[in-house]
């Protein structure tokens, strides 16, 4: 009897543990977006796939007219303990960094910051603080 009354104790232990770690990772899943982006010249989207902890980024931008390089990335990163997802990212100029998403309600804050540069005229699209609202939302 009390072998029964113990496993149940730590049936429960390890179900409030599960659901309490998986609380504390916040989603990131979804499509997002700025279409007023550099001004209203261009749009940014920006694509999440969150496993727990680990996200998958894809991101791309261009202008509204079509000229300049049309960047389109991907790249891996990781929920941390303060709740934002750092990650590596390489996109189709050869441009490769960093950055980070935090959350800000329903949208997210994304800084992005190139380590290695193969084509400059991509660096318009990357910088600190650029907020991106869910992909239906205008």
């Amino acid at each position: 009897m009390k072998d029964r009354y113990f496993a149940i104790a730590l049936l429960t232990l390890a179900l409030g543990t599960a659901i309490a770690i998986a609380a504390e990772t916040p989603s990131f899943a979804g499509e997002y977006a700025d279409k007023k982006f550099l001004k209203n010249q261009g749009v940014f989207q920006m694509s999440l796939e969150q496993a727990g902890n680990d996200v998958s980024v894809f991101f791309s931008a261009v202008y509204h007219d079509g000229h300049g390089a049309a960047p389109e990335a991907d790249g891996k990163g990781k929920v941390t303990s303060k709740g934002t997802v750092e990650f590596k990212w390489k996109d189709s100029f050869q441009n490769a960094g960093s950055g980070t998403i935090a959350r800000a309600g329903a949208d997210v804050i994304v800084s992005i910051k190139p380590t290695k540069v193969a084509d400059s005229r991509c660096l318009e699209f990357y910088g600190g603080n650029i907020r991106l609202q869910p992909a239906g939302k205008k």
